[in-house]
C-alpha cells in the first residue's frame, strides 16, 4: 500500500516519476517498482527522501488510514496561492494587513 499512496501523492503533485526520482535520488526503476507494489519493504532512508519531495511527513506513507496532514493542506494552498497569480508582495501584504487586524 506505501507504493499506491506513492503514487497518488506524485500524481496530486502533477509530477513524474523521472522527476520525483531526480529531486528525491531514489533511483526511477525503485520508485516504478515501489508503485507498481513490487519492490514493498522500502527502507526508512527512502521513505524519507521521498515524502521530503511529496512535502509530507513519512507517516503518511506507512498509515493507511492517516487523513491529509496539515502539511498537505497547506502544500494544497499555497499551489492555489501561486496558481492564482499573486505575488509574493501581494501575499506579504495580505499577511500584514491580516496580522494588523488581529493586534485591534
Amino acid at each position: 500500500m506505501i507504493g499506491y499512496r506513492v503514487k497518488l501523492l506524485r500524481e496530486e503533485r502533477k509530477m513524474s516519476i523521472t522527476e520525483l526520482s531526480s529531486k528525491s535520488g531514489v533511483a526511477k526503476s525503485y520508485i516504478s517498482s515501489l508503485e507498481r507494489n513490487l519492490q514493498t519493504n522500502p527502507t526508512i532512508l527512502v521513505l524519507e527522501k521521498i515524502a521530503k519531495i511529496l512535502c509530507i511527513k513519512v507517516d503518511a506513507l506507512l498509515n493507511e488510514q492517516a487523513d491529509k496532514s496539515m502539511d498537505e493542506e497547506w502544500m494544497e494552498i499555497m499551489q492555489d496561492v501561486m496558481g492564482s497569480g499573486i505575488s509574493k508582495e501581494e501575499m506579504r501584504e495580505f499577511i500584514q494587513d491580516k496580522s494588523n487586524l488581529h493586534k485591534d
